[in-house]
């Protein structure tokens, strides 16, 4: 039965995944009164929802959760679901949060200098609010689903759970960022014939001069302006929209490796170009495989790489000459643009296509055309508003397990009431 009566904190973080729960720890480190709320009955946020065999993409070195980091003898492995889910559970446990699970927001409003919260639980009163929902919120479905022919199961890859779950026969995975790409090796292995529509994120080598990739990653995005480098930070993307760019094609199955669309060519599955139109009997891709897969290829060399090799010389780090990519300049047997299902036994089409954000439940004009709230390092235009875990929020390293805190820990500075540049010149 809902509470009643209107509950009180002077700051509420709404969600509790590793967004929130950083953002816990940093307020109580600043002596701030908070309660989190989220809406699932259990911690461990949306990584409950990915599938039954994933991993983690990024090194276990790179778990640096604020007062808990990584300390365990296996740095440089990946992580399995079920591990992940009990981290945060011990997290949650270690830094006493304040959690009220199954708890699920409906509304945010402004109210006498604060905000009102409306959940399925009651209302609460509070000084401040965290947005800390993660963008990990509303599966993205093509319009195309809906010309799909209607005999054909579909899920989105939110859905997927391992591939008992599908009916017998061939799958089409539209769609190859990292959960495409990993979902399609896992199916290949057991024994499905695979289709892929190619999409543009780009490939990228799992080690670089050294060190994962995500190492690189993590340094350049929160070192680099120490040299210079700005490359990875928010106010140097070339649009709002690049916020949301798929991440290098890479996989943390198997202790960690890239996945290079054309070896999936030669194992056996079937690549095609962007997926466009659909009819009764068929489905239509463009016809522009090769250049599309040079152009998957090409995007780590052009973007990420100098940057890379930037940021080691600047800071003067010893690391291993890079090694040139191998000429790779297979392609598949020529087919017609239009395939038929029927002939190739496809039963399922799984979108792999990524997730939009969906904040509904702001009821203050603060969000732009992509739902995405305005914002200066997550203070958002309204006092009293923040953000905490999104995509691209400070840099690159702004929703990962080794840099959510310390966007986290500023945003607590600011709530607190102290001199958030006191952060900026700590790093």
């Amino acid at each position: 039965m809902p509470n009643s009566e209107t509950q009180q904190a002077d700051t509420l973080i709404i969600g509790a995944g590793q967004a929130g729960l950083a953002m816990s720890y940093w307020l109580s480190q600043a002596g701030v009164e908070h309660v989190l709320v989220d809406r699932r009955p259990e911690l461990g946020g949306a990584w409950q929802d990915r599938w039954d065999g994933f991993y983690l993409n990024t090194p276990n070195f790179s778990i640096d959760l604020p007062g808990m980091p990584y300390d365990g003898p296996e740095p440089e492995a990946f992580m399995p679901r079920d591990d992940v889910v009990s981290l945060f559970r011990r997290y949650a446990q270690l830094i006493g949060a304040p959690v009220r699970t199954g708890t699920d927001v409906t509304r945010i409003s402004p109210a006498n200098g604060g905000f009102t919260v409306t959940t399925n639980d009651g209302g609460w009163q509070a000084r401040n609010v965290v947005l800390a929902t993660g963008a990990f919120q509303v599966p993205r479905i093509p319009p195309l689903a809906a010309a799909i022919p209607p005999h054909l199961f579909q899920l989105h890859s939110h859905e997927y759970r391992n591939p008992g779950q599908l009916p017998d026969g061939a799958v089409m995975i539209v769609g190859t960022a990292q959960s495409g790409g990993q979902i399609a090796e896992e199916l290949h292995a057991a024994g499905r014939q695979v289709h892929l529509a190619v999409s543009s994120c780009p490939e990228a080598p799992r080690r670089y001069r050294g060190h994962d990739l995500i190492h690189w990653i993590l340094n350049l995005g929160i070192h680099g302006p120490e040299y210079g480098l700005n490359a990875f930070r928010t106010e140097q993307l070339p649009s709002p929209a690049a916020r949301f760019a798929c991440n290098p094609l890479l996989s943390g199955t198997d202790g960690g490796h890239a996945i290079h669309l054309r070896d999936l060519g030669r194992q056996g599955m079937r690549l095609h170009g962007h997926l466009e139109a659909a009819d009764d009997g068929g489905l239509v891709f463009t016809d522009d495989l090769p250049e599309r897969l040079a152009a998957v290829e090409a995007g780590f060399g052009q973007r990420m790489q100098p940057l890379f090799d930037a940021y080691i010389e600047a800071a003067g780090i010893s690391a291993p000459p890079a090694k040139p990519s191998p000429v790779d300049d297979w392609l598949p047997m020529p087919s017609p643009p239009r395939i038929d299902l029927a002939s190739e036994k496809i039963t399922t089409v799984l979108w792999a296509t990524g997730y939009k954000l969906d904040m509904g439940i702001v009821n203050i004009p603060v969000l732009d055309e992509w739902d995405y709230p305005r914002h200066t390092r997550g203070v958002t235009e309204y006092p009293g508003l923040f953000a905490v875990g999104l995509p691209w929020l400070t840099g690159h390293y702004s929703p990962l397990l080794g840099g959510v805190g310390l966007d986290a820990e500023y945003l607590a500075e600011r709530i607190a009431g102290t001199d958030p540049l006191a952060v900026m010149r700590r790093r």
